[in-house]
Protein backbone atom coordinates (compact mmCIF):
# COMPACT_ATOMS: atom_id res chain seq x y z
CA UNK A 1 0.00 0.00 0.00
CA UNK A 2 1.05 3.64 -0.52
CA UNK A 3 2.94 5.18 2.35
CA UNK A 4 0.80 8.34 1.81
CA UNK A 5 -2.07 6.04 2.19
CA UNK A 6 -1.54 4.47 4.95
CA UNK A 7 -0.56 7.74 6.59
CA UNK A 8 -4.12 9.50 5.88
CA UNK A 9 -5.76 6.00 7.39
CA UNK A 10 -3.89 5.79 10.63
CA UNK A 11 -4.78 9.50 10.43
CA UNK A 12 -8.57 9.29 10.03
CA UNK A 13 -8.46 6.38 12.90
CA UNK A 14 -6.72 8.10 15.17
CA UNK A 15 -8.60 11.24 14.72
CA UNK A 16 -11.22 9.21 15.98
CA UNK A 17 -14.43 11.28 16.95
CA UNK A 18 -13.45 13.66 14.58
CA UNK A 19 -13.44 11.91 11.34
CA UNK A 20 -14.83 11.65 8.55
CA UNK A 21 -17.55 9.60 9.29
CA UNK A 22 -18.35 11.03 12.44
CA UNK A 23 -22.00 12.20 13.47
CA UNK A 24 -20.01 15.49 14.20
CA UNK A 25 -18.71 15.91 10.57
CA UNK A 26 -21.18 17.51 8.63
CA UNK A 27 -18.92 19.04 5.37
CA UNK A 28 -18.96 17.78 2.24
CA UNK A 29 -17.02 14.58 1.92
CA UNK A 30 -13.21 15.20 0.21
CA UNK A 31 -13.60 14.83 -4.14
CA UNK A 32 -11.78 11.47 -4.91
CA UNK A 33 -8.09 11.71 -6.14
CA UNK A 34 -8.20 11.72 -9.71
CA UNK A 35 -6.17 12.56 -13.27
CA UNK A 36 -2.19 12.25 -13.06
CA UNK A 37 -2.47 12.38 -9.50
CA UNK A 38 -4.61 9.08 -9.17
CA UNK A 39 -1.90 7.18 -11.19
CA UNK A 40 0.85 8.30 -9.58
CA UNK A 41 -0.47 6.87 -6.57
CA UNK A 42 -0.52 3.39 -7.75
CA UNK A 43 3.45 3.44 -8.07
CA UNK A 44 6.02 2.28 -5.25
CA UNK A 45 6.74 5.40 -3.10
CA UNK A 46 9.82 2.96 -1.39
CA UNK A 47 13.38 4.00 -1.78
CA UNK A 48 15.46 1.66 -4.88
CA UNK A 49 19.06 0.67 -3.34
CA UNK A 50 19.98 1.03 -7.11
CA UNK A 51 19.67 5.09 -7.11
CA UNK A 52 20.52 5.21 -3.12
CA UNK A 53 22.32 8.55 -4.11
CA UNK A 54 19.59 10.38 -4.36
CA UNK A 55 18.10 9.83 -1.40
CA UNK A 56 20.50 11.98 0.67
CA UNK A 57 19.63 15.16 -1.42
CA UNK A 58 17.61 17.74 0.74
CA UNK A 59 16.87 21.07 0.34
CA UNK A 60 20.26 23.53 0.52
CA UNK A 61 19.03 25.11 4.00
CA UNK A 62 21.74 28.17 2.83
CA UNK A 63 18.96 28.86 0.38
CA UNK A 64 16.39 29.36 3.42
CA UNK A 65 14.32 32.82 3.26
CA UNK A 66 14.86 33.48 6.94
CA UNK A 67 11.82 35.22 8.18
CA UNK A 68 9.69 32.53 6.80
CA UNK A 69 11.10 30.00 9.28
CA UNK A 70 9.26 31.84 12.10
CA UNK A 71 5.68 31.34 10.68
CA UNK A 72 6.77 27.28 11.74
CA UNK A 73 7.27 28.65 15.54
CA UNK A 74 3.54 30.64 15.36
CA UNK A 75 0.63 30.32 17.95
CA UNK A 76 -2.68 27.94 15.81
CA UNK A 77 -5.89 29.92 15.85
CA UNK A 78 -8.56 27.05 15.14
CA UNK A 79 -6.19 24.10 15.47
CA UNK A 80 -4.26 23.21 18.75
CA UNK A 81 -0.24 22.86 18.27
CA UNK A 82 -0.79 18.75 19.10
CA UNK A 83 -3.07 18.68 15.61
CA UNK A 84 -0.47 20.45 14.33
CA UNK A 85 2.40 18.05 15.23
CA UNK A 86 -0.08 14.63 14.65
CA UNK A 87 -0.73 16.23 11.13
CA UNK A 88 2.80 17.23 10.35
CA UNK A 89 3.66 13.48 11.74
CA UNK A 90 1.32 11.31 9.77
CA UNK A 91 2.44 12.57 6.14
CA UNK A 92 5.78 11.96 4.00
CA UNK A 93 6.69 12.34 0.15
CA UNK A 94 7.86 9.78 -1.53
CA UNK A 95 11.64 8.55 -1.44
CA UNK A 96 13.55 10.49 -4.18
CA UNK A 97 14.94 7.23 -5.23
CA UNK A 98 11.28 5.78 -5.61
CA UNK A 99 9.76 5.01 -9.05
CA UNK A 100 6.62 7.25 -8.06
CA UNK A 101 9.58 10.48 -7.89
CA UNK A 102 10.76 9.09 -10.92
CA UNK A 103 7.54 9.01 -12.91
CA UNK A 104 6.81 12.85 -11.32
CA UNK A 105 9.70 14.09 -12.40
CA UNK A 106 9.23 12.91 -15.68
CA UNK A 107 5.70 14.30 -15.72
CA UNK A 108 7.30 17.45 -14.81
CA UNK A 109 9.65 17.62 -17.49
CA UNK A 110 6.47 17.15 -20.27
CA UNK A 111 4.70 20.02 -18.62
CA UNK A 112 7.89 21.75 -18.85
CA UNK A 113 8.24 20.87 -22.67
CA UNK A 114 4.92 21.57 -23.63
CA UNK A 115 4.78 25.01 -21.73
CA UNK A 116 3.01 27.80 -23.50
CA UNK A 117 3.41 31.73 -23.26
CA UNK A 118 -0.06 32.12 -22.23
CA UNK A 119 0.57 29.17 -19.68
CA UNK A 120 3.68 30.86 -18.21
CA UNK A 121 1.32 34.15 -17.67
CA UNK A 122 -1.49 32.83 -15.92
CA UNK A 123 1.11 30.38 -13.30
CA UNK A 124 3.09 33.02 -12.71
CA UNK A 125 -0.23 35.18 -11.98
CA UNK A 126 -1.08 32.27 -9.39
CA UNK A 127 2.38 32.23 -8.19
CA UNK A 128 2.20 36.07 -6.78
CA UNK A 129 -0.91 35.44 -4.91
CA UNK A 130 -1.16 34.70 -1.31
CA UNK A 131 -2.40 36.13 1.87
CA UNK A 132 -0.04 36.34 4.36
CA UNK A 133 -0.55 37.08 8.00
CA UNK A 134 2.49 38.83 8.74
CA UNK A 135 1.19 41.81 5.86
CA UNK A 136 -1.95 42.09 7.50
CA UNK A 137 -0.30 43.37 11.21
CA UNK A 138 -0.93 46.91 10.60
CA UNK A 139 -3.08 49.21 7.44
CA UNK A 140 -0.01 51.47 7.12
CA UNK A 141 1.97 48.73 5.86
CA UNK A 142 1.70 49.10 1.71
CA UNK A 143 1.31 45.40 1.11
CA UNK A 144 -1.89 45.46 3.41
CA UNK A 145 -4.97 46.43 0.06
CA UNK A 146 -3.04 43.70 -1.74
CA UNK A 147 -2.94 41.18 0.71
CA UNK A 148 -6.76 41.57 1.62
CA UNK A 149 -7.11 41.19 -2.22
CA UNK A 150 -5.34 38.00 -2.59
CA UNK A 151 -7.63 36.94 0.48
CA UNK A 152 -10.39 36.80 -1.18
CA UNK A 153 -8.66 35.70 -4.51
CA UNK A 154 -11.40 32.50 -4.78
CA UNK A 155 -14.15 34.53 -3.97
CA UNK A 156 -13.02 37.25 -7.14
CA UNK A 157 -12.69 34.85 -9.55
CA UNK A 158 -16.00 32.80 -8.53
CA UNK A 159 -17.91 36.06 -8.48
CA UNK A 160 -16.26 39.56 -9.53
CA UNK A 161 -13.90 42.83 -7.81
CA UNK A 162 -17.23 43.91 -6.01
CA UNK A 163 -17.35 40.72 -3.33
CA UNK A 164 -14.06 42.16 -1.44
CA UNK A 165 -13.30 42.07 2.25
CA UNK A 166 -15.09 45.16 3.18
CA UNK A 167 -18.55 44.27 2.35
CA UNK A 168 -17.52 40.45 3.88
CA UNK A 169 -16.31 41.56 7.26
CA UNK A 170 -17.10 38.37 8.64
CA UNK A 171 -15.92 35.82 6.23
CA UNK A 172 -12.60 37.80 6.16
CA UNK A 173 -12.29 36.93 10.07
CA UNK A 174 -12.96 33.28 9.09
CA UNK A 175 -10.65 33.23 6.12
CA UNK A 176 -7.57 35.34 8.24
CA UNK A 177 -7.94 32.53 10.88
CA UNK A 178 -7.60 29.70 8.72
CA UNK A 179 -4.96 31.24 6.29
CA UNK A 180 -2.97 31.71 9.99
CA UNK A 181 -3.22 28.25 10.24
CA UNK A 182 -2.38 27.15 6.99
CA UNK A 183 0.80 29.01 6.82
CA UNK A 184 1.48 27.78 9.75
CA UNK A 185 1.27 23.79 8.93
CA UNK A 186 2.81 24.73 5.88
CA UNK A 187 6.14 25.58 7.34
CA UNK A 188 6.14 23.09 10.15
CA UNK A 189 5.97 20.81 7.01
CA UNK A 190 8.49 22.11 5.07
CA UNK A 191 11.36 22.85 7.76
CA UNK A 192 10.40 19.25 9.21
CA UNK A 193 10.29 17.31 5.89
CA UNK A 194 13.06 19.06 4.50
CA UNK A 195 12.09 18.31 0.41
CA UNK A 196 14.69 19.10 -2.19
CA UNK A 197 12.87 20.81 -5.51
CA UNK A 198 12.51 19.10 -8.52
CA UNK A 199 15.00 20.99 -9.96
CA UNK A 200 17.41 19.57 -7.01
CA UNK A 201 16.66 16.42 -8.11
CA UNK A 202 16.99 16.59 -11.91
CA UNK A 203 18.98 19.46 -13.77
CA UNK A 204 17.07 18.92 -16.86
CA UNK A 205 14.12 20.86 -14.94
CA UNK A 206 14.04 24.56 -15.67
CA UNK A 207 11.93 26.60 -13.26
CA UNK A 208 10.02 29.66 -13.70
CA UNK A 209 11.22 30.75 -10.43
CA UNK A 210 13.03 29.04 -7.60
CA UNK A 211 11.75 28.92 -4.27
CA UNK A 212 13.36 29.90 -1.37
CA UNK A 213 12.10 26.96 1.18
CA UNK A 214 11.85 23.57 0.74
CA UNK A 215 9.20 21.66 -1.18
CA UNK A 216 6.75 19.13 0.77
CA UNK A 217 4.04 20.10 1.21
CA UNK A 218 2.66 23.05 -1.55
CA UNK A 219 1.57 25.85 0.22
CA UNK A 220 0.06 27.72 -2.94
CA UNK A 221 -2.30 24.34 -2.64
CA UNK A 222 -2.83 24.04 0.53
CA UNK A 223 -3.97 27.65 0.49
CA UNK A 224 -5.80 27.22 -2.60
CA UNK A 225 -7.76 23.92 -0.72
CA UNK A 226 -8.67 24.88 2.46
CA UNK A 227 -9.82 28.09 1.45
CA UNK A 228 -11.97 26.43 -1.34
CA UNK A 229 -12.85 23.54 1.19
CA UNK A 230 -14.24 26.76 3.50
CA UNK A 231 -15.83 28.61 1.22
CA UNK A 232 -17.86 25.84 -0.04
CA UNK A 233 -19.62 25.13 3.13
CA UNK A 234 -20.49 28.43 3.02
CA UNK A 235 -21.74 28.59 -0.36
CA UNK A 236 -22.11 25.08 -1.40
CA UNK A 237 -23.87 26.14 -5.07
CA UNK A 238 -20.05 27.53 -5.56
CA UNK A 239 -18.13 23.65 -4.36
CA UNK A 240 -17.29 22.82 -8.11
CA UNK A 241 -16.10 26.26 -8.86
CA UNK A 242 -13.86 26.81 -5.92
CA UNK A 243 -12.66 22.95 -6.23
CA UNK A 244 -11.45 23.97 -9.57
CA UNK A 245 -9.75 26.77 -8.79
CA UNK A 246 -7.92 25.09 -6.54
CA UNK A 247 -6.78 22.27 -8.68
CA UNK A 248 -5.41 24.63 -10.89
CA UNK A 249 -3.32 26.52 -8.20
CA UNK A 250 -1.74 23.32 -7.56
CA UNK A 251 -1.09 22.05 -11.32
CA UNK A 252 -0.02 25.83 -11.71
CA UNK A 253 3.11 24.89 -9.56
CA UNK A 254 4.16 21.90 -11.32
CA UNK A 255 3.92 23.53 -14.47
CA UNK A 256 6.43 26.13 -12.66
CA UNK A 257 8.61 22.96 -12.15
CA UNK A 258 8.71 23.71 -8.70
CA UNK A 259 6.54 21.31 -7.20
CA UNK A 260 6.15 17.46 -7.74
CA UNK A 261 2.42 16.22 -7.61
CA UNK A 262 2.68 14.48 -4.45
CA UNK A 263 3.27 18.08 -2.88
CA UNK A 264 -0.04 18.97 -4.19
CA UNK A 265 -2.01 15.86 -3.48
CA UNK A 266 -0.83 15.85 -0.08
CA UNK A 267 -1.56 19.02 0.36
CA UNK A 268 -4.79 18.78 -0.91
CA UNK A 269 -5.66 15.80 1.66
CA UNK A 270 -4.38 17.89 4.81
CA UNK A 271 -6.62 20.94 3.69
CA UNK A 272 -9.80 18.61 4.19
CA UNK A 273 -8.32 17.25 6.83
CA UNK A 274 -7.49 20.74 8.44
CA UNK A 275 -11.27 21.58 8.24
CA UNK A 276 -12.67 18.29 9.47
CA UNK A 277 -10.55 19.81 12.37
CA UNK A 278 -11.40 23.49 12.71
CA UNK A 279 -15.43 22.51 11.95
CA UNK A 280 -15.62 20.31 15.20
CA UNK A 281 -14.14 23.63 17.57
CA UNK A 282 -16.66 26.18 19.20
CA UNK A 283 -13.73 29.15 18.03
CA UNK A 284 -14.54 27.83 14.60
CA UNK A 285 -18.32 27.57 14.50
CA UNK A 286 -18.79 30.69 15.99
CA UNK A 287 -16.65 32.51 13.63
CA UNK A 288 -18.75 29.97 10.39
CA UNK A 289 -21.94 30.91 11.79
CA UNK A 290 -21.34 34.76 11.28
CA UNK A 291 -19.69 34.29 7.97
CA UNK A 292 -22.41 32.31 6.67
CA UNK A 293 -25.06 34.79 7.59
CA UNK A 294 -23.89 37.26 5.40
CA UNK A 295 -23.77 35.03 2.57
CA UNK A 296 -27.65 34.37 3.41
Amino acid sequence: MNRLNITLIVLTVTLGMYGQNSIFSTIHEIEPVKNHYKEFKKLSNEKRAEYAFMDTIEYPTDNYLDFILVYASNKPYYLSSNQVDFIMQSVNFPANSSEQTRAELDFLLSLQKKRTEKQEERVMELARVGYWPHKNYTKTDDRYERNLKDLFFLVRETFDESYNPKKFPNTTKLLKGIMNDARLLEFVLKFNKIRARPYHLDSKIKPLQKIPTPSFASGHTLWAYIQAYTLSELIPEKRSKFISLAYEVGLSREIMGVHFPSDDETARQIAHRMLLLMWNTSTFQKDFEAAKAEWN
